[in-house]
């Protein structure tokens, strides 16, 4: 009885799986990288301003929306109670920079009478959000 012998087959490596496995980690740290950016204010229409800096200190954010809604650091609240909860949270804090985040549709008046609020307390640096303009 004779064997015959069966021709060798090559070995051949499948890389298709491999890329599947690759493009889903890229995927998945693309849409990762994405929630990364930290937002500390409630999203409105900043005016433009070509003057505008970023702030590096940590601070603490109040917010005025389009309908002229305050929010202190994402939480809302009506401008009497404002000056009370700012002060609780600046605690003991000598300076505390607040940044005042208004939609560019708020009312002037409302901007001034929260502005006003943050003058009156001792330590309470204050700076306006804005953005730059597109080149």
């Amino acid at each position: 009885m004779r064997l015959t012998e069966e021709p060798e087959s090559n070995p051949q490596i499948n890389i298709v799986p491999m890329i599947d496995v690759v493009f889903a980690i890229l995927t998945f740290f693309i849409m990762s990288t994405l929630f990364l950016t930290r937002s500390e204010g409630l999203p409105v229409n900043l005016p433009q301003a070509s003057t505008a800096q970023m702030q590096k200190e940590s601070q603490i954010n109040i917010t005025i929306d389009a309908v002229g809604k305050i929010a202190l650091n994402r939480q809302p609240v009506e401008l009497p109670q404002l000056r009370s909860k700012l002060q609780a949270l600046m605690g003991t804090d000598t300076q505390s920079l607040v940044v005042l985040n208004a939609d560019e549709q708020v009312a002037n008046g409302k901007v001034v009478s929260v502005m006003d609020v943050v003058r009156t307390i001792p330590g309470a640096r204050m700076a306006i959000a804005a953005k730059r303009p597109a080149p």
